[in-house]
């Protein structure tokens, strides 16, 4: 008889987490066995119990899921996590992959995608769909998107990403729980290092790069 596979979700929408717990509870050998609001929870849950699989939101208040992401696979190596977000696979998916995770899914795609993820990573194995195994071919050798992904901390291309979408500084601010002085600190690192001046050139650089 195959051991059930314990579940914990990682999201700060309750009703979100409430619609997965029903979607899991369907397979036969899946339980959503905890849930957490914010990533440093996640991460006193994950030291304190053990579990089989993780799904981790991007954007959460505070420590952001990629940085969390980092901090739960020193944590736990051996632990494989799904993300799960609203962005697209261009924005985090390379991102996410870097820093530790086993698969990526938008929270638009069907249910039984996910479950499919699930079930790879719960073998052992990564989870790429086909939209995003195409990106990743038709951005290879392209310098611009190379050089994102290495010159920005998570936090800065997560500002970047944000900036691109036309929300103003204090929106970000109060999304990602931190001052607009942080804010406005991030944003000046991410001008100097990619060598642009305003958020217009932001912009232009995010959309020719598909992050927006």
């Amino acid at each position: 008889m195959s051991t059930t596979k314990k579940i914990i979700i990682a999201d700060d929408h309750v009703i979100f987490r409430e619609g997965l717990k029903q979607v899991i509870d369907t397979t036969v050998d899946m339980t959503v066995a905890a849930e957490a609001g914010t990533g440093q929870e996640l991460l006193q849950k994950v030291q304190e119990n053990d579990y089989d699989l993780v799904i981790l939101d991007i954007s959460m208040p505070g420590r952001n899921g990629l940085d969390t992401l980092t901090e739960l696979k020193r944590i736990r190596p051996k632990l494989p996590v799904l993300v799960l977000s609203m962005h697209p696979e261009e924005q985090y998916a390379l991102r996410a992959f870097k820093s530790g995770a086993s698969g990526y899914l938008t929270k638009g795609n069907p249910t039984s995608e996910l479950i499919d993820a699930l079930q790879k990573l719960a073998l052992g194995k990564k989870y790429v769909s086909a939209d995003l195994a195409e990106f990743m071919v038709a951005g290879l050798g392209e310098p611009a998107a190379s050089e994102i992904q290495h010159s920005l901390s998570n936090r800065e291309y997560q500002v970047l990403c944000m900036i691109a979408s036309g929300k103003p500084v204090g929106k970000i601010a109060a999304e990602l729980s931190l001052s607009v002085k942080t804010i406005s600190t991030y944003r000046s690192h991410i001008l100097r290092k990619l060598g642009m001046h305003n958020n217009s050139e932001l912009t232009r650089f995010a959309i020719e790069n598909n992050l927006v």
